[in-house]
């Protein structure tokens, strides 16, 4: 890419933020946001209370309370047990999951769809 190219993209992205930064200066709700922090932090300095003073105050647990963080091993529900009965020797499988030797032989011999059917739990 070609540094004039470059420029003009750049100058372009910077018009375009120079924008958006006009809309939001213009926003009631952001006035009111920058006028409520303002006086909060004029209360602050006047009694001689830090941000970390008042959340202490508000809520001393605060600190002391470990992050949630969610565990992708434990997400998963576990498998059903699932029961297939052939009707034909009456031999009974029990498996979580499709890759069971024997299931696989009797889909071979039977079909897919017949051996599903064989389902019992």
């Amino acid at each position: 890419m070609s540094k004039l190219v470059e420029f003009r993209q750049l100058e372009k992205h910077l018009a375009e933020q120079l924008q958006a930064l006009g809309a939001l200066k213009s926003d009631a709700g952001l006035k009111k946001e920058i006028e409520f922090e303002t006086k909060l932090r004029a209360l602050l300095a006047e009694y001689g209370y830090s941000l970390p003073n008042v959340i202490n105050l508000l809520d001393p647990q605060a600190g002391c309370r470990a992050p949630v963080v969610e565990s992708k091993a434990g997400s998963r529900r576990p498998r059903q047990v699932k029961v297939y009965k052939n009707p034909y020797t009456g031999e009974v499988v029990e498996t979580k999951g499709g890759n069971h030797k024997i299931l696989k032989e009797w889909k071979t011999e039977h079909g897919s769809t017949t051996v599903e059917s064989w389902f019992a739990k």
